[in-house]
């Protein structure tokens, strides 16, 4: 007799019809999406008030191009100096010597409990504090150095975001650094490693895949940060389009370029983080990380067609008693012993 594709087989005997299902919110919920998504894109296209024109004519201008170099170049630069320092916070903050970890954790509660715009405000006008900086070499002339010369935009923004980022840096890089088992480390000291190698042997290595999420999301909000360094006139992404639009009067589509060059770049390094991510989780997925042997014998055994079709074969009522009293007298026999 012919059975339905969908029916439940258990030891040969059709135990009824599986019904699948149905899930109408979830068809609800998608055709209110899709509709809203239609709506924004018709009316995306169709209003001319966008001036797309306008948009595709100064997203690769020279002017747009250069502020987002600069940008770049000062996320980068940023982030690098704010790693450094957060690591080297961090070791204080895990120290044992009382005054490494009173000063790391001071230096973390003031960049963290200030707005960073506020930060970025007090460098830029920190001249008014101390207009000259005065260096007295031993045995030598004293050099003085004017705090209005040396304090330009590009200095103060970087200054700002590598103060602040450090301090947050300074709790990621730590709470990697905790998450490894202390255990490996007091294995390492016995075997008579040094405290610099245990950490970029063992420490570090096993701590980045707890390092580098947060980290790559402290990256793209420092990209996106960057735009507030607008209000010490420095000539980056969205600075620059506030110059054009000022003499344009072309608001909306100049901030429609810097946004979707900001969508662009945060878009790639997004795919980046994915990668990196992959690539220092490997073996901690809860499986052992296959050895390019397994991983060719595996990638072998998947590439061999099935070619038969796995068929269910009834079992008769006989067959099943006599599997049933087997069973029955091994328990027994069990049971005796």
């Amino acid at each position: 007799m012919a059975r339905s594709n969908s029916s439940a087989v258990f030891f040969g005997e059709e135990i009824g019809r599986i019904k699948p299902e149905r899930h109408v919110t979830r068809w609800i919920g998608t055709a209110l999406v899709l509709l809203i998504a239609v709506l924004l894109l018709q009316s995306m296209m169709t209003n001319p008030n966008y001036q797309w024109d306008v948009v595709f004519r100064y997203f690769t201008s020279t002017q747009v191009l250069l502020g987002l170099l600069k940008t770049v170049e000062l996320t980068v630069v940023s982030m690098v100096l704010g790693t450094l320092l957060g690591s080297v916070l961090a070791v204080m903050r895990l120290s044992s010597v009382v005054v490494f970890r009173a000063a790391a954790a001071f230096y973390v509660w003031v960049f963290r409990a200030t707005p960073l715009l506020v930060q970025l405000i007090i460098l830029y006008n920190l001249a008014a504090l101390y207009p000259d900086l005065a260096i007295h070499v031993p045995f030598g002339p004293e050099i003085s150095i004017n705090m209005n010369e040396l304090l330009t935009p590009y200095l103060v923004a970087v200054l700002a975001f590598s103060l602040n980022e450090a301090a947050y840096m300074c709790e990621i890089i730590r709470g990697g650094i905790m998450s490894v088992d202390p255990g490996q480390t007091e294995a390492a000291k016995a075997l008579g490693m040094t405290s610099g190698r245990i950490r970029t042997r063992i420490v570090f290595p096993q701590a980045m895949r707890f390092i580098i999420p947060p980290s790559g999301s402290q990256v793209i909000s420092m990209l996106k940060g960057t735009s507030i360094i607008s209000v010490i006139a420095f000539s980056e992404l969205l600075y620059t389009v506030q110059v054009i639009y000022t003499r344009t009067f072309e608001t909306i589509p100049l901030l429609i370029v810097a946004a979707l060059w900001y969508l662009l770049v945060t878009s790639v390094l997004m795919v980046a983080q994915g990668y990196i991510e992959k690539h220092y989780s490997r073996g901690f997925d809860g499986k052992r990380a296959p050895t390019k042997a397994e991983g060719t014998r595996t990638a072998a055994i998947r590439a061999i067609p099935l070619t038969d079709p796995v068929n269910v074969v009834p079992i008769s009522p006989e067959t099943k008693a006599g599997l049933s009293e087997q069973h029955a007298g091994t328990r027994e026999g069990r049971t005796h012993d």
